[in-house]
């Protein structure tokens, strides 16, 4: 690309010469990744295909060095303030890995120090802001999917930071939503040791029985025809193992059982367990089910629908 000592860096990014500054930098970030001699090990001509991107970011990202050459072309560097091209005298040995190299390579050139990669943590400053006391976020994000046992009784995790093994202790009772700070583990800033916190949020996984309600945990109890008109006490399952509860006579399906201090474990204390009654009706009836019930039919001295066929008229 290069025509009697001119690079178009333009056609060096693949973009067009009315390029915006976000096109530009999008970009670079692709080809770098793609050229990277961590990438490309013992690839030279990757190695200077490298320094020829950082060389063209470094001029169209900075508003006066790519109006300089815009303007004068090879001679932009001529022209007007000094300042030679930092793709052509990169030090790979001194980077630890990929993202430490752009971090630093994103500094120098305008932007505010980050991960690589989604969402770009550490954000990016934009062309011209460079030397001049940009704010720097270094903080990072993660997230972590927890069963809902885990969630309840509290667990330890092992996470991979910054290709670093980080031990996290998650507290019993955490929520969907909520969110842990792991102090100094975020993204590191090159050359000067700073580093940022880490926010881990959680995740809930949904359970096959238990649904958490704010701070009570809830969960259908599926009764038979004979425990929900009749009543009495029947087993029942809850976080801590096996129950037994006075299920009224009766019974309505719309109403909840409700056993204190057995649900969410809360600060000081533990949130309720409700139970939703529903019925469970048998797959298949012996003949003398069939027959109990023929009777009951025969004996029923209600119409379930007494009123509701007239109140439901529009």
């Amino acid at each position: 690309m290069s025509v009697n000592g001119y690079r178009d860096y333009f056609k060096v990014l693949g973009v067009e010469r009315g390029a915006d500054a976000d096109t530009i930098k999008r970009s670079f970030r692709k080809l770098a990744r793609q050229c990277h001699p961590d990438v490309n090990p013992g690839d030279q001509g990757a190695e200077a295909r490298f320094k020829e991107i950082s060389e063209a970011y470094e001029v169209l990202s900075d508003p006066d060095k790519r109006r300089r050459y815009e303007q004068f072309g090879q001679y932009w560097n001529q022209m007007g303030s000094a300042g030679g091209s930092a793709g052509a005298d990169v030090d790979f040995g001194r980077y630890g890995n990929f993202d430490d190299f752009v971090n630093d390579l994103l500094g120098r050139f305008g932007g505010a120090p980050g991960g690589f990669g989604s969402g770009f943590p550490g954000g990016f400053a934009g062309p011209g802001a460079g030397g001049r006391g940009v704010p720097i976020d270094l903080d990072a994000e993660a997230s972590i999917n927890l069963p809902l046992g885990d969630a309840f009784r509290g667990c330890e995790r092992t996470l991979a930071v910054n290709e670093e093994r980080v031990q996290v202790r998650i507290p019993a009772g955490v929520k969907d939503g909520s969110r842990l700070r792991l102090k100094g583990k975020g993204n590191l800033q090159p050359g000067t040791g700073r580093r940022g916190d880490l926010y881990l949020t959680l995740k809930l996984q949904s359970h096959p029985v238990w649904r958490l309600d704010g701070d009570q945990l809830r969960a259908e109890l599926p009764l038979s025809l004979d425990e929900l008109a009749l009543g009495g006490e029947v087993r029942v399952a809850t976080p801590d193992g096996e129950a037994t509860v006075q299920v009224p006579p009766g019974m309505s399906l719309g109403r909840s059982l409700r056993l204190k201090g057995k649900g969410w474990p809360l600060k000081e204390s533990r949130g309720d367990l409700l139970l939703t009654p529903i019925l469970k009706l048998p797959d298949s009836l012996s003949d003398r089910e069939r027959q109990l019930l023929e009777e009951l039919r025969q004996a029923r001295s209600a119409d379930p629908r007494q009123g509701w066929i007239a109140a439901a008229r529009l």
